[in-house]
């Protein structure tokens, strides 16, 4: 494998060598690893594996028209902000109305507890000092309200209900956050089998602002060197094609520094989840 150290470039031979040590049998970790010890930056080498290793998942594919285009959805227009490739990002303006938001909200404020996350060993959950947030999750459909966002999740991503989990409301206190993690469930923990067989891998999210928060809170994306900072009724998605740090999909939530961040969370499966 040739090493350069400076104006590294994505060669024809790289790729044949990243494909070779994945047809022997190597895992893309262990790939990443040797290119790295190799003296490949980050960057390039990450690109380099999501080039030549085919996706393992088809993905949500909303449509994208220039930023700034106006996207009709059957109950709502809405503007697509920003997009980007890598990751496979598009931020969308009054994706819900600011009445919608306080509704959901309300909603799910007497319903709201300590967040958790899944807890790798077992597939179950547990509470996790990186995710410093309250939260729950609606059933699909459990109210006219929810309904109508779901429906409008679907027609937006061109991906069916059925295979979204149930929408997630989260709150964020002053000092909350959600320290920088990837969304599919990691294929060498010993619990993701469990997790995987109520609909598959995740692979895509959309984050829905439902308020403001006087400071801080944004979303980061600390590979891309991106960060969204919340506003109202925006919803921003991404897609992972593959459970792998390649995506470029790594986010957090920056801590909360005046007043408190809502937002609610849509993960979408492979499969049909239930």
């Amino acid at each position: 494998m040739q090493t350069h150290h400076r104006s590294q470039v994505i060669t024809p031979e790289l790729c044949a060598w990243i494909a070779a040590q994945a047809q022997a049998g190597l895992a893309a970790a262990d790939i990443l690893e040797a290119m790295h010890a190799s003296g490949w930056e980050h960057d390039v080498a990450h690109a380099a594996l999501a080039q030549t290793l085919p996706a393992t998942s088809r993905v949500p594919e909303p449509e994208l028209a220039d930023a700034g285009a106006a996207l009709r959805l059957p109950d709502r227009e809405v503007q697509l902000r920003l997009t980007l490739q890598r990751p496979r990002l598009a931020l969308y303006g009054d994706f819900l109305s600011h009445e919608e938001c306080d509704a959901l909200m309300a909603l799910a404020l007497p319903r709201l507890a300590r967040s958790q996350t899944v807890d790798h060993g077992s597939g179950g959950n547990e509470v996790n000092a990186a995710r410093t947030s309250d939260g729950m999750f609606f059933e699909r459909s459990e109210t006219p309200l929810v309904q109508r966002i779901e429906q409008r999740i679907a027609a937006l991503l061109r991906w069916p209900e059925a295979q979204g989990e149930g929408l997630q409301v989260l709150r964020y206190r002053p000092g909350a956050q959600y320290r920088p993690h990837f969304d599919y469930f990691d294929p060498a923990q010993p619990g993701t089998p469990a997790v995987l067989s109520r609909g598959g891998q995740r692979v895509g999210t959309l984050l829905i602002y439902l308020n403001a928060p006087e400071r801080g809170g944004a979303t980061t994306f600390p590979d891309a060197g991106l960060e969204v900072a919340p506003v109202k009724g925006q919803a921003l998605f991404f897609s992972y094609d593959r459970p792998h740090p390649s995506t470029g999909t790594l986010h957090g939530g920056a801590p909360v520094v005046a007043g408190e961040k809502w937002v609610a969370t849509k993960w979408l499966r492979e499969d049909t989840f239930d």
